[in-house]
């Protein structure tokens, strides 16, 4: 198993392209192994997803909740895993740079943080604060660690593309090593966010109608390319779709396109 540092160098070599790549996101150590076996090269964790999986909905989840389903991650594979770690858990730029720490603890070889607050009646740090907040999360990153900084303008109900590249901008003289910024609207946008820094920048696919291909994405100077909760969401809906089927039909017909245990035993451990 490659180490921890050689898995980061791996991983920061990536977004040197040529092209984009794609980072899969897994809800557990089975969907991680399952990945891996289908020849992802990097994975990282949705707070989403990772919520899901506790039953809970996205941003219910504790620090040390997210630190544990990502180590469980890091173990099952050995492919670099970054994490997504919300804004850091705490408004102080101290716990944002505390999670960084924490994170590179448990084998992560990098991870986000993003300037939404988590509070309804501010949805989003102001601009001075994100910024701080970034910048102590960089001055906390262990050498090799790569920091993705996120602005969640186009999800949290201000879908300026000026103050999200201003935002971004800002990011990356921070220090950041990736930029991220979810819900661009269509590809003029996500060629002028990618044109407006110089840093390798992140898109996240699951929004239908707001999601394109490898190849435009690519075109558009896109590096990084995440699946956010939608591998999550397309299981979860697989098995709403199955037990829909069992529970108010009585028929088994979803059992046809079933993989069977054996096929996924061949990805598993043990």
């Amino acid at each position: 198993m490659p180490s921890q540092s050689e898995k980061a160098a791996t991983f920061r070599a990536l977004h040197q392209g040529p092209g984009a790549f794609i980072i899969a996101n897994p809800f557990d150590a089975g969907s991680a192994r399952l990945l891996a076996g289908l020849g992802a090269v990097a994975l990282a964790t949705s707070s989403g997803a990772c919520a899901g999986t506790l039953g809970r909905r996205d941003g219910r989840i504790s620090r040390a909740e997210a630190l544990a389903h990502s180590k469980a991650i890091v173990e099952a594979v050995d492919l670099p895993v970054a994490a997504d770690l919300e804004n850091g858990f705490g408004h102080a730029p101290a716990e944002a740079a505390e999670t960084v720490r924490l994170a590179h603890g448990v084998g992560l070889v990098g991870c986000s943080i993003e300037d939404a607050t988590g509070e309804a009646g501010r949805p989003l740090y102001g601009f001075e604060e994100a910024v701080a907040r970034i910048a102590a999360a960089v001055a906390a990153k262990p050498e090799g660690f790569t920091l993705t900084a996120r602005t969640e303008n186009f999800l949290r109900g201000n879908p300026d593309l000026a103050d999200t590249i201003r935002r971004l901008q800002a990011f990356a003289a921070a220090g950041a090593d990736v930029l991220m910024a979810p819900g661009l609207p269509d590809l003029d946008a996500v060629r002028a966010a990618c044109a407006a820094v110089d840093r390798p920048v992140n898109f996240m696919v699951g929004i239908p109608g707001k999601s394109f291909s490898q190849a435009e994405l690519a075109a558009a100077g896109v590096r990084r390319i995440s699946l956010a909760t939608s591998l999550w969401r397309a299981a979860m809906a697989a098995t709403a779709r199955a037990a829909t089927e069992a529970l108010q039909a009585g028929t088994f017909d979803y059992l046809a396109s079933n993989a069977m245990t054996p096929d996924l035993n061949s990805y598993l451990a043990g």
